[in-house]
C-alpha cells in the first residue's frame, strides 16, 4: 500500500510472505496486508466464507490463505456471491485507501505537511497481534484506526514484542498461570522497512551504557496509517541485547528502561533514517519520553543552544497522561538513568538529567519520566475532565500553564457488535460508520422500536453466553473435570438472567471484590429465586502483582462455593476477542475503582455503545457520560470499602435488577430499553475515538504542526 506522497514519504518495506493464490482473488493479498479488514463487517465475512471452520478457530487471514485446499478455490472460483463480495470488498478498501472523502480533507487539507508522529508503548487492533495488554494499549489502536478513517496524517512508533504480554491460564485452585507464546511472524501482516539510500533492511544504533545495540524497523499498515515497530532480536546483538524486545511490560525495572530506550531514542533515529521529519510528535504516555531527550541532542548537535534546542522541541510536542497520581507513572532511579544515558547521548548531562526529571514531590534521586515529558512539552493532555483536575493538582506546578482534558473514545467499528451495528444503519444511515459524529444522526436511535432493540441486544448476548460456555469447557476440561461437570457448564448462563460484567484489569484499586464485602447481602442478591442474577469476570493481574493475582484466586474460590456457583463465572484469558464479546452482550458492564484513580476507562464506553448500561462510581469518563437516564453512578469523592458497598448494594436492589426483570405484556422492559436508547445515543458521537481525534487535531496537531517544513 502506498500512502499520498504529499503527506506520507515513502517507506521502503520488504517483499510479502509469499501466498499462492488464483488470478481471480489475487487483490486478497493486499487486502491481509491491511489491518483496515478488522473493522470492516463486509471484509470480515469475507474471510469468514473462505474456510469458515479455521475462521472460527482463530480469525486470522494469514494462517488461512496459505493452507486453503484448491479445491475450495475451485468452488469459490464460480461461486457468484463470493465473487461479489470480494469485488464489493476490494472496491471498498480501494476507496477507503485512495478516495479523499474525509474529515480532515475537507477541514483541513494542506495544514499539515509531514504526518504526526505517535509514540507508544503499546498497541491493541487485533487479537491476533499481541502487542498490548490492556487499556492503553486498546485505545493506542483505536487511536490509530480513528486517525485512518478520518484522513488524518499520522505515524505510529512502538515496539515488537515477539512474546507480547502473557497468556493467561487459571488453575484448578485460582492460580494465575503465565504463558508467553512466540509470535509466528510468517502469519502477521508485517514486512521489513528498508533504507531508502541502500534497500537494504534499515538499521539505527542505539547507546547501550558504553556499548550500542542495532535496532531494525518492520511495518504494519493500520488503514491509511503506517506503525512502524522496533526490534532488537538480531543476530549481529549480544545474546544479552537480543531479548530487550521479547516481552511487553517486564517485571524488571532495568530491563524496562532499556526497552524505553529503544522506544524513544530508537524511534526518533528511525524516523530520521528515514528521512521523516514529523510535523509534530504526540508521546503517548511516559514510556516514550526519551525520545525529547534524543531530539534535543540532536538539536544540540546541530548548533543551538540549550533553550533554543528546548524550544524547538517543546513547541512541537504533545504529552498525554494516562494515570492520575504520580505513583502510576513511570519512575526509576536516577542512578540506573545516568548509568544509561550519561555521556551517551551529546550535550545531555547529569546535571539536565536531574533538572528535567525530577517529580513534583521534589526527589531528586528520582528520574520520572511523566515530569521528563511534561517539561518538553508545548501542551500536555489528560484523558478526561475529572482526570485533568487531579493532573492539574498533582502535575500543575511543573508545567507552569494548565495541563488540558481530551476525553478518551472508543472506535465503534471495532466495538459495535453485528446485530446493533444492522439497527444503525436502519436508523443512523447505511454509512453510520462515518456518520460517527454526527450527532444529530444519532437522536434517530431513539425512534426505534423496543422490540427491536431488545432484539438485536438479546441476539448478541446469546452469542456472547455461548462464546463464554465455549471458553468455560476449555478451561474445566484442561482442569481435568468430569463429562457431567463439562455438561453441567451447558446449562449454566442462561439468557433470561440478568448479567453483569467486570471485566478490566485486575489491580487492587480496582474492587473486584466490592460485591462481596457482605457476602450475606451478595448471596440474597445474587441467587433470587424471583430475580437472579450472574456476573461475569475476566481480567489479568501484572506477572509482578501478587495482590491482584490473589484477587483472581479469591474470586475464583468464591465461584466455586455451593451457594454460589453459576451464578459468578471468572472467564481466562481477557483479549481483545473476549472484549468484543462482553461488551456486545452484557447488560450492565459494573465498575469500582476508588475515586479519583481511573484517569478515564474505555470499556465502559464500549459497552454502551452496544446499549448495555453502566453502573460506576462518579469517576473517570463516566463524570461526563452520566446524565442520571443512561445507567447508574455512586461514589464520586474518596469513601470507605463499606460505604461504596452499601450504595452498591442498594442500587442493585432498589433500580437496577427491578428495572431489568420489570416488563409489559410483550415481555419487553421498556424502561430499561429507553436507558438503553440514551446509553447509545450518550456513547457513540460523544465518545468516540473520531470525537477525540478531531479534539487532538484542533487543540494540538494543527496548533503544533501547521507550517512546518516539509523535509520529506
Amino acid at each position: 500500500m502506498q500512502q499520498p506522497a504529499r503527506i506520507y514519504p515513502n517507506i521502503p518495506i520488504g517483499p510479502k510472505t509469499p501466498i499462492a493464490l488464483p488470478k481471480t482473488y489475487d487483490r486478497l493479498s493486499d487486502l491481509v496486508y491491511n489491518m483496515w479488514w478488522c473493522w470492516n463487517e463486509n471484509a470480515i465475512e469475507l474471510w469468514s466464507r473462505i474456510d469458515p471452520v479455521r475462521w472460527s478457530q482463530g480469525g486470522n487471514p494469514m494462517s488461512i490463505l496459505p493452507v486453503v485446499e484448491p479445491s475450495i478455490w475451485e468452488a469459490l472460483e464460480s461461486n457468484a456471491s463470493f465473487f461479489q463480495l470480494y469485488k464489493d470488498v476490494i472496491a471498498e478498501f480501494d476507496d477507503y485507501l485512495h478516495g479523499d472523502n474525509t474529515w480532515y480533507h475537507h477541514h483541513h487539507d494542506g495544514e499539515l505537511n509531514s504526518p504526526v508522529a505517535y509514540l507508544c508503548a503499546e498497541f491493541g487492533f487485533h487479537t491476533k497481534i499481541r502487542l498490548y495488554s490492556g487499556g492503553l494499549g486498546i485505545l493506542a489502536g483505536d487511536h490509530v484506526k480513528a486517525a485512518s478513517d478520518l484522513g488524518i496524517p499520522l505515524l505510529g512508533i512502538g515496539l515488537l514484542y515477539r512474546r507480547g504480554y502473557f497468556q493467561q491460564a487459571i488453575d484448578p485452585d485460582g492460580n494465575q498461570q503465565h504463558t508467553f507464546i512466540p509470535m509466528e511472524m510468517s502469519r502477521r501482516p508485517i514486512r521489513e522497512v528498508l533504507d531508502p539510500r541502500t534497500f537494504r533492511p534499515l538499521r539505527v544504533k542505539v547507546p547501550m551504557a558504553g556499548r550500542e545495540i542495532s535496532v531494525r524497523a518492520w511495518r504494519i499498515d493500520v488503514g491509511r496509517v503506517p506503525l512502524i515497530l522496533l526490534d532488537t532480536d538480531l543476530p549481529e546483538n549480544d545474546p544479552a541485547d537480543r531479548p530487550i524486545t521479547h516481552l511487553l511490560y517486564v517485571r524488571g525495572r532495568e530491563m524496562r528502561f532499556v526497552q524505553e530506550m529503544v522506544l524513544g531514542i530508537g524511534g526518533a533515529r528511525v524516523l530520521a533514517a528515514l528521512s521523516i521529519e514529523p510535523s509534530m510528535w504526540h508521546v503517548n504516555e511516559g514510556h516514550a519520553a526519551l525520545s525529547l531527550l534524543e531530539r534535543l541532542s540532536t538539536s544540540m548537535d546541530d548548533g543551538a543552544t540549550l533553550e533554543e534546542a528546548r524550544r524547538a522541541v517543546t513547541e512541537r510536542t504533545l504529552f498525554t497522561l494516562h494515570t492520575p497520581v504520580p505513583a502510576g507513572n513511570e519512575v526509576f532511579d536516577l542512578g540506573l538513568a545516568e548509568h544509561y544515558l550519561s555521556g551517551e547521548l551529546p550535550h545531555i548531562t547529569d546535571d539536565l538529567l536531574r533538572d528535567l526529571s525530577t517529580p513534583p514531590d521534589g526527589n531528586t534521586s528520582r528520574f520520572d519520566m511523566g515530569a521528563l515529558a511534561i517539561r518538553l512539552s508545548e501542551i500536555s493532555n489528560g484523558v478526561s475532565s475529572r482526570h485533568g483536575e487531579v493532573s492539574n493538582q498533582t502535575w500543575g506546578a511543573l508545567k507552569g500553564k494548565p495541563i488540558i482534558s481530551i476525553t478518551n473514545g472508543i472506535h465503534p467499528q471495532t466495538w459495535v457488535g453485528p446485530n446493533m451495528a444492522r439497527l444503525y444503519r436502519r436508523s443512523v444511515g447505511e454509512l453510520w460508520d462515518r456518520q460517527v459524529i454526527d450527532h444529530g444522526a444519532w437522536e434517530r436511535v431513539r425512534d426505534l422500536s423496543a422490540s427491536d432493540v431488545w432484539n438485536a441486544h438479546q441476539t448478541q448476548k446469546q452469542i456472547m453466553l455461548r462464546f463464554l460456555r465455549s471458553r468455560l469447557r476449555e478451561q474445566a476440561g484442561r482442569h481435568g473435570r468430569s463429562p457431567e461437570r463439562l455438561r453441567w457448564i451447558d446449562d449454566q448462563l442462561p439468557l433470561d438472567r440478568l448479567t453483569l460484567v467486570f471485566a478490566r484489569r485486575f489491580a487492587t484499586y480496582k474492587r473486584a471484590g466490592l460485591l462481596f464485602t457482605d457476602p450475606a447481602r451478595a448471596r440474597a442478591l445474587l441467587t433470587n429465586p424471583e430475580r437472579p442474577v450472574q456476573i461475569v469476570f475476566a481480567g489479568k493481574a501484572h506477572p509482578a502483582d501478587r495482590d491482584g493475582q490473589a484477587l483472581i484466586r479469591w474470586v475464583t474460590e468464591i465461584s466455586q462455593t455451593p451457594e454460589l456457583e453459576g451464578h459468578i463465572f471468572f472467564i481466562e484469558n481477557y483479549d481483545i476477542e473476549l472484549g468484543q464479546a462482553l461488551v456486545s452482550g452484557a447488560d450492565v458492564w459494573l465498575n469500582t475503582p476508588r475515586p479519583p484513580n481511573e484517569a478515564s476507562g474505555t470499556s465502559g464506553m464500549k459497552a454502551a455503545a452496544n446499549g448495555g448500561l453502566n453502573l460506576s462510581v462518579l469517576d473517570g469518563w463516566w463524570v461526563e457520560g452520566y446524565h442520571g437516564s443512561n445507567g447508574w453512578a455512586f461514589s464520586e469523592e474518596p469513601t470507605s470499602d463499606a460505604e461504596d458497598a452499601g450504595v452498591l448494594y442498594h442500587l442493585l436492589e432498589s433500580q437496577v435488577v427491578p428495572a431489568y426483570y420489570e416488563r409489559d405484556a410483550a415481555g419487553l422492559p421498556q424502561h430499561w430499553i429507553q436507558m438503553m436508547k440514551e446509553a447509545i445515543v450518550g456513547a457513540i458521537p460523544h465518545f468516540s475515538t473520531q470525537r477525540m481525534l478531531v479534539e487532538y487535531s484542533e487543540a494540538a496537531y494543527l496548533p503544533l504542526g501547521a507550517g512546518t517544513e516539509d523535509n520529506n
